[in-house]
């Protein structure tokens, strides 16, 4: 039998946080307290849950008392500066930010794949990972777990909501500028009507854009940085070669990545197929003469990482090609983030 705990959500009212609090319903948590923490300009709010309703709370030190579970889903500041405070109190902090993924002594954690990592936490926080690196490293791992993974060149296909709510309110808004001015666009000239705004360095409807994060040395970007260490430090292989490309979309939800895997020893499309098929976390689409294959529109609101296109490199027997998609609010944020609560409510269970 689980043990109820007292948990803080941490980002409550945000995109993810109410994912998060959706999840925990779905899922029946064992709760006996649940705090929802925002900004002060958020505290007072009523937010929906399990009937009825909890009042949202300002940020500070007393949101922490006798807490066993934080969940933080907050600017990477913001948890640096709050997630020590909240493990000081007691309470296991499980952060969605990039603030401690590279930190040594934080534990990068996908319950698939490395569940007892969890257990080692000595500054009582552990990491989940970024939504891209999540929908690509689940149907990895048990292909690496069979054929040994050593080299990986992805491009991702990231969605607006990735940039937060100023990313979707931008791919609307200029959507609907570009449905006003049918003539133009459909003659392929929507440049000539479309600006930037505030969230992309170009306008993202009717347009991809091949940048996603900031860019940082070597002309490689915050994103495609992120992507490469945290798969080596996630499926424990510090020397794996990962090049990545990180490209926004005019999706609102789900992440998609394109993905060159070679391995070890040869590995051949159905045998990936079946090794998939029957890994958690995993559902394979990929009957091309149906044209069945995953899309975000498909795994929008859906809890598994979708993979197909999965066919061998016509030049070498080691590697596949694959497509893999998940829900980048959900299973690639709030959901991992449960995930990980449930594997600490059954340690203390």
């Amino acid at each position: 039998m689980s043990r109820p705990v007292r948990l803080v959500v941490v980002g409550a009212t945000g995109a993810v946080g109410t994912e998060i609090l959706r999840i925990l319903e779905q899922r029946n948590f064992p709760l006996s307290d649940i705090v929802p923490v925002a900004s002060e300009r958020s505290a007072g709010r009523r937010l929906p849950f399990g009937g009825g309703h909890i009042e949202v709370v300002a940020l500070e030190d007393a949101v922490f008392e006798s807490a066993d579970l934080c969940l933080f889903d907050v600017p990477d500041d913001v948890a640096s500066e709050w997630g020590p405070h909240a493990a000081a109190a007691g309470g296991v902090v499980v952060d969605n930010s990039g603030a401690w993924r590279m930190d040594d002594s934080v534990p990068l954690v996908v319950p698939e794949i490395n569940p007892q990592a969890a257990a080692d936490r000595p500054r009582g926080i552990i990491a989940s990972p970024n939504c891209t690196t999540l929908a690509m490293v689940v149907p990895l791992a048990p292909l690496h777990a069979r054929a040994g993974l050593e080299r990986l060149i992805v491009a991702s296909y990231q969605a607006t909501s990735g940039a937060g709510k100023p990313g979707v309110d931008e791919l609307w808004e200029q959507t609907q500028t570009a449905a006003k001015e049918g003539e133009l666009v459909r003659g392929g000239l929507a440049r000539e009507v479309l600006t930037a705004g505030q969230a992309f360095s170009h306008p993202i409807a009717l347009n991809v854009l091949p940048q996603a994060g900031s860019f940082k040395a070597g002309g490689f970007t915050s994103e495609e940085l992120k992507l490469c260490h945290e798969t080596r430090k996630i499926m424990g292989l510090p020397e794996l070669r990962v090049t990545a490309t990180c490209v926004r979309v005019p999706v609102v939800t789900g992440h998609g990545v394109a993905v060159h895997a070679e391995f070890s020893q040869p590995l051949t499309p159905g045998d990936a197929r079946s090794i998939l098929e029957g890994a958690a976390g995993v559902e394979v689409v990929d009957d091309p003469s149906a044209f069945a294959y995953p899309t975000p529109l498909e795994a929008a609101g859906r809890d598994p990482c979708f993979v197909g296109r999965i066919r061998q490199d016509p030049f070498d027997e080691r590697a596949l090609e694959l497509f893999c998609v998940a829900d980048n609010l959900r299973k690639g944020a709030a959901l991992n983030a449960v995930q990980i609560a449930e594997l600490l409510v059954a340690e203390w269970s």
